[in-house]
């Protein structure tokens, strides 16, 4: 019943419209690595209840903004420009796991994406920004920096949640790479019978100086 509801509530594009977000792409060697704590966690657990999360579909999210326009998509992509004007590339690091909403009663398995400048929560607050007038999808109240690794499928339970507790204690310390951003896209998605489909509208340039 709440993997009918969580499916019921994804949003699908309406005619004339595409169904956007922002985000920052990963390199592939921080794919590779978030791919193996994939293997090793499935392999801890008996029961498959967490969808998890293809290579391909990797990616620091910034703001989703759901069904916008394709009539005004240009307008769209020239606010990211102008958000992302005084941004300069960032140095980001993924690394160890955690869950929203918490750990005991998790949803959404993520490794962490932060940079030593702490420069990102500011270039996220500023697309927010500049994209309000494109989406109706609420501000986000707290941005947290994460590479979705998987959704759970159905709730999880007591015993679940401990092994799941206990391998994101044996990760505190994982690291899953360090990359130079220096750009963010516009991505689009297309909601398939075999999953998501992501395809770049636009990518913005990070060549400003703080």
């Amino acid at each position: 019943m709440w993997l009918k509801k969580q499916r019921t509530e994804s949003n699908v594009e309406a005619a004339g419209a595409l169904r956007l977000f922002v985000a920052i792409s990963l390199p592939d060697a921080v794919k590779d690595e978030i791919e193996k704590a994939q293997a090793q966690i499935r392999g801890a657990l008996r029961e498959d209840f967490i969808r998890w999360t293809k290579r391909e579909q990797f990616h620091l999210t910034l703001k989703f903004l759901g069904n916008v326009a394709e009539s005004r998509v240009a307008e769209l992509t020239q606010a990211l420009r102008a958000a992302c004007a005084n941004f300069s590339p960032m140095r980001l690091r993924a690394e160890r796991i955690g869950f929203f909403p918490d750990m005991r009663f998790p949803r959404v398995v993520w490794a962490s994406v932060r940079d030593e400048k702490d420069v990102l929560p500011g270039l996220q607050a500023a697309i927010e920004t500049a994209v309000r007038g494109f989406t109706e999808k609420p501000e986000d109240k707290k941005f947290t920096g994460h590479v979705t690794f998987g959704r759970m499928t159905q709730r999880v339970q007591r015993l679940q949640a401990e092994i799941l507790a206990k391998l994101a204690y044996g990760m505190g310390d994982r690291f899953f790479g360090e990359w130079t951003a220096n750009q963010v896209e516009l991505i689009r998605s297309e909601l398939l019978p075999g999953g998501s489909r992501y395809t770049t509208v636009a990518t913005i340039p990070l060549s400003g100086a703080l």
